[in-house]
């Protein structure tokens, strides 16, 4: 009665189990890989922003003048050995720029009465990070330098990724 071209109920059954239980397991194994690829967009976008935030801060540290760590008026380069959250420094335009470190956000003001504005992403969160001037002083023969240290993540859950990151910028202006 079951019958079809020589197979019986049984084996019909057995081969749909097996055919069901293959496809389960591929199905869980794209869903891991469209998860995966998800989690690597999202990293990149988050490392692109970070990328992108930490050049432009370099880039202005690199052509600035008289750092010091913390905030206020700049008038004379302090050196920042311990290191600190925030640094200042003159612009190459003569402005006054404070980069610090806000509730998990990167944060840049210029001048002094100016309003900070967040430079990355939401998704990113700076867990740490510490600013470290040396050869700031004219009493010394270094040439000035900042060293940027930051450590954060991005996602959370077992999309959560870690990253530590590491700069040394060194000013470009001779100082003689």
């Amino acid at each position: 009665m079951f019958k079809k071209k020589g197979f019986t109920l049984i084996e019909l059954m057995t081969a749909v189990s097996i055919f069901a239980i293959i496809m389960v397991i591929s199905m869980g194994s794209i869903v891991g890989i469209f998860d995966a690829n998800r989690k690597s967009r999202s990293l990149k976008t988050v490392m692109s922003n970070l990328n992108l935030a930490v050049e432009s801060l370099s880039k202005e540290v690199r052509f600035g003048t008289k750092y010091h760590c913390g905030g206020g008026d700049v008038t004379l380069p302090v050196n920042c050995a311990s290191g600190d959250t925030s640094l200042s420094f003159l612009a190459s335009d003569g402005s006054q720029i404070t980069y610090r470190l806000n509730a998990g956000a990167l944060e840049k003001q210029v001048g002094t009465s100016g309003i900070f504005v967040p430079v990355t992403a939401p998704e990113l969160v700076i867990d740490d990070m510490g600013f470290y001037v040396l050869g700031a002083g004219n009493t010394n023969t270094l040439q000035p330098k900042v060293t940027i240290r930051i450590k954060g993540h991005s996602g959370a859950g077992k999309s959560r990724t870690d990253f530590t990151l590491q700069t040394l910028v060194s000013q470009r202006i001779l100082d003689i």
